[in-house]
């Protein structure tokens, strides 16, 4: 199977960690993808760690910024079908999702996850990464965004 770059979208919601945000910038570049950051930050953009954990690649990273929730849905205008939350606790793994071309993938804070008001509106659309031990509470946001990432991309190429 080729692999085709494909069109789709990573967002944070209030990222809190620098240097997640930048290794998930990285990402972006590697496969072509959108990087929206919907604020709050933990942290400045221009700050070192970010740029550090992005490399010589965040200048490269194509980054769209919201205020908050409802800026990102009145700007981006997405249907429901097109959103992909992720969380550890949703009985759906993110296998099952059906990814399409323009979707985004949706992170919460690496300590607060997302908001209660996200998964009272959309609780069809959660997804989580199967996670076998006991003592492992989560997974770092940048490796979880990653994976997710290529599932994404691996699922729509199948449909191409």
């Amino acid at each position: 199977m080729k692999i085709k770059p494909t069109r789709f979208n990573i967002v944070l919601y209030a990222p809190e960690i620098p240097g997640n945000t930048g290794s998930i910038g990285r990402t972006c570049v590697a496969l072509g993808l959108r990087l929206v950051l919907i604020k709050p930050y933990g942290f400045d953009l221009s700050e070192k760690a970010v740029r550090r954990a992005g490399l010589d690649y965040w200048k490269h990273v194509d980054i769209a910024e919201y205020e908050n929730w409802d800026d990102f849905l009145e700007n981006e205008k997405p249907e429901n079908d097109q959103l992909y939350f992720f969380s550890k606790n949703p009985e759906q793994n993110y296998f099952q999702a059906d990814y399409k071309i323009n979707g985004y993938l949706i992170f919460g804070s690496e300590t607060k996850g997302l908001p209660q008001h996200i998964f009272d509106k959309y609780p069809q659309r959660m997804f989580s990464l199967p996670m076998f031990s006991e003592h492992v509470r989560s997974l770092n946001l940048s490796n979880v965004a990653t994976t997710a990432a290529y599932e994404a991309l691996r699922q729509i190429n199948l449909k191409l």
